[in-house]
């Protein structure tokens, strides 16, 4: 569906943000996000989710297949993806793991 992009946003603003900022930031438009983390090269196989999903992450990193558009991102410290209802992904965790934080439109 057109309307339906998966948006990626790197991190831009220098040193990678915090948690607490990360928390601000999702705040700031009425999101309330709760933290997550996996070890070293968790798979999470395709799937999609009833609602839009929201994830920063905080340390790490995480590739994001997004079978759709045979597309495959790295997100790092302080990126962000912001991922439709119904959209199909599957992820595996970077070599250090990774902490994010996810709220849910």
């Amino acid at each position: 569906m057109a309307n339906r992009k998966v948006e990626i946003i790197r991190w831009s603003g220098g040193t990678s943000p915090d948690e607490e900022t990360i928390t601000k930031i999702l705040a700031e438009e009425g999101l309330h996000g709760y933290r997550w983390s996996n070890a070293p090269g968790d798979v999470y196989s395709a799937h999609s989710h009833s609602y839009n999903k929201v994830i920063h992450v905080v340390s790490g990193s995480i590739t994001f297949g997004l079978p759709a558009s045979n597309e495959k991102v790295t997100l790092n410290p302080g990126d962000r993806l912001n991922l439709p209802a119904g959209a199909s992904h599957n992820a595996v965790v970077g070599p250090e793991g990774v902490a994010c934080i996810e709220a849910h439109r």
